[in-house]
């Protein structure tokens, strides 16, 4: 089940007389019969020496530097063992109340293994012999089904916020317990993730849509007051309104069903659901004021999109498929003439309608709108036909009513 891409990085680093590990998550996986998505690996050696053996090796990072072995679309990512900040300088290590800015102090893998942060995450794998190298109980706690912080959690969570979001993510993934010492800090720290850059946050959220436990996972975040963090206009919302809810948790559910199916998720569509009730919300609004629902739609679509990307940087090519699929809730209500026909050939055609039958799904009033573009997408040209005629006998266009033409009169010669 490893890689074998990673063990030729592991076997060029031992036979060029380093010490390496494949560490992490890839371990945990192993252990627990599941295939992992991808492999980390831990060595003595600095990243400068690492690029030497490996042509196809890219440097990153300038908070945590990294190796990055490249083999198509596969990156091994190899990591230089790291110590505590009090031994290195400033410019190596460096921390600001609590939180590690800079982490580029090396050590040797007795010092590594405490900079970790779980203990289901503190394993490694030993090429040489075929063993696992545990300092900190992992396996015990791995055997017990227990997720528990590596030294004082409330300084760990301080360290790196992120870790807050980890550790509801494993509890939600693989379904571990998590130690009661770890979980008392949890909920109080929520704020904490204001520290931490919209792009590492983002990161975070593209991991949580593909474990295939979203759904799991998403009550975790709420139980433990971390959603609000990650969607500051959503979270209100859930606790007002029973769709909003409905709508997440059905979509969630889907992508669930999909990633186990071995199909492929859309995050775009995923942000589209999550984001779908503040922009409705949005769009009601600017229309009491007086404005068109298409133009409501525009400035809703920039607001609530403008918002939540202070909290998460979202790509500007994602912006622009959510924008679209929310904006397609608005043209399915068009359905004259040859609209629907354009419709059909959307790009975003299909994620929109799947966003428009969640909606039914969580008790909006699209019922009727749903299964006329159900029975339109999946109808014969005749068929389709017949439902245009239906929606144009319903709702008869008014006549125009003509100005009366004013006669311009000749202008009078002298």
């Amino acid at each position: 089940m490893i890689s074998h891409n990673a063990l030729k990085v592991l076997y060029r680093l031992n036979s060029a007389g380093y010490s390496a590990y494949l560490v992490g998550g890839c371990v945990r996986d192993l252990l627990l019969n599941k295939q992992p998505k991808d492999f980390d690996i831990a060595t003595n050696a600095l990243p400068e020496e690492i690029r030497k053996l490996f042509r196809n090796c890219r440097l990153i990072g300038k908070r945590f530097r990294l190796a990055h072995v490249v083999f198509g679309k596969e990156i091994i990512e190899v990591a230089t063992f790291r110590t505590h900040h009090q031994e290195g300088q400033e410019k190596h290590g460096h921390m600001h109340e609590g939180m590690i800015i800079r982490d580029n102090v090396y050590g040797a893998i007795e010092d590594d293994v405490w900079r970790r942060d779980f203990t289901v995450n503190a394993l490694y794998y030993n090429i040489d012999d075929f063993s696992i190298i545990d300092y900190t109980g992992g396996m015990q706690d791995l055997k017990a089904n227990m997720l528990r912080m590596i030294g004082d959690p409330v300084q760990r969570f301080h360290e790196d916020p992120v870790r807050l979001l980890r550790a509801v993510r494993f509890m939600g993934k693989l379904g571990l317990q998590i130690s009661p010492e770890t979980e008392k800090p949890l909920q109080d720290l929520s704020d904490l993730l204001a520290n931490v850059s919209p792009a590492r946050l983002y990161q975070e959220v593209l991991k949580f849509f593909q474990e295939g436990a979203t759904l799991n996972t998403f009550k975790l975040f709420q139980q433990y007051r971390l959603f609000a963090q990650l969607f500051p206009q959503t979270a209100p919302v859930l606790a007002s309104q029973p769709e909003a809810a409905k709508l997440v948790e059905a979509a969630l559910y889907n992508t669930d069903q999909r990633l186990q199916a071995g199909k492929t998720v859309s995050p775009a569509f995923l942000f589209a659901a999550f984001l779908w009730h503040p922009i409705l919300n949005y769009v009601k609004h600017a229309q009491e004021g007086g404005l068109p629902i298409h133009v409501a739609y525009e400035k809703a679509l920039k607001a609530v999109l403008r918002n939540q990307t202070a909290s998460l940087t979202i790509p500007r090519h994602l912006i622009v498929t959510i924008q679209e699929i929310c904006f397609l809730q608005h043209r399915f209500t068009c359905r004259y003439g040859s609209a629907p026909l354009r419709l059909l050939d959307h790009p975003r055609f299909r994620a929109g309608y799947d966003l428009l039958l969640l909606r039914t799904a969580a008790g909006e009033a699209t019922g009727e709108l749903s299964d006329w573009w159900t029975q339109f997408y999946h109808g014969t040209p005749e068929q389709r036909e017949a439902l245009m005629k239906t929606v144009s006998q319903a709702n008869p266009k008014k006549k125009r009513r003509r100005r009366p033409r004013i006669k311009k009169h000749p202008a009078k010669q002298d």
